[in-house]
């Protein structure tokens, strides 16, 4: 299968699950308009056209006759959930981002649900309710394991690193920012462990993963330390 139809793509800077299908949409090279949504006022043609189960970005339309972003046609597929839609665009461009060998594919999908429960939980404990940084940096020595020796998550660039690297490029901002809800300068405290050779593996995979034209082409680090700078769900009482 490949691009037969438009793609619109709904997102926001701040949102590393639009970040993920950006990375994605770049990486196929796909032909696609990009949306800004305003997440502080939604409106409401979103709500009702686009994604009126959850509510929610990342989305895209694929599909149907040419229409404004705000009025999609009804023939078009609406499609939600980050993961869903990079699943989606690896179906659309076979050999872009998916492993064609089963066992490395099954590797993959590990990976991304790993990374979704486990260092997910811990980047918002600590960001969000100023939990330990322990738990996040423990999480964070737990994905750098499964790392093969070089490389990306298992071995070529696939849904895994697309996956974990908007997180990944998040944590090291706000860490090396000292922005979060934990206590003044535990961030920095924590940006430091990370560049000691413990870490050795994990800060070459996300210089890696930066490095990548998709990652570069996604990503304003200004834009995005501003917009977290002054995130009222992770400033300090």
């Amino acid at each position: 299968m490949v691009q037969s139809g438009q793609i619109t793509f709904y997102t926001h800077m701040y949102s590393p699950y639009c970040h993920r299908v950006h990375i994605a949409l770049e990486e196929v090279q796909a032909d696609y308009k990009a949306v800004t949504i305003n997440v502080m006022e939604w409106p409401q043609w979103y709500n009702t056209k686009v994604n009126p189960i959850t509510r929610k970005i990342p989305a895209i339309t694929y599909g149907g006759p040419a229409a404004p972003p705000e009025d999609p046609s009804p023939e078009a597929v609406k499609l939600t959930e980050s993961m869903v839609i990079v699943e989606f665009l690896a179906d659309l461009f076979p050999g872009k981002l998916r492993p064609s060998d089963p066992v490395q594919l099954a590797y993959a999908r590990l990976f991304v649900a790993l990374f979704d429960t486990k260092v997910h939980e811990a980047f918002k404990g600590f960001f969000f309710m100023g939990t330990p940084a322990s738990d996040l940096l423990d999480q964070l020595e737990g994905i750098q394991a499964r790392l093969p020796e070089t490389g990306f998550a298992v071995g070529e660039f696939s849904i895994a690193d697309v996956a974990a690297a908007p997180f990944l490029a998040r944590i090291m901002l706000l860490l090396e920012n000292d922005i979060g809800k934990y206590p003044v300068g535990e961030g920095k405290k924590a940006f430091e462990e990370l560049q000691k050779p413990k870490f050795a593996r994990l800060m070459k995979y996300i210089a890696d993963i930066k490095a990548r034209s998709s990652f570069r082409a996604s990503y304003d680090h200004a834009q995005v330390l501003f917009i977290w700078q002054n995130n009222p769900a992770i400033q300090r009482a």
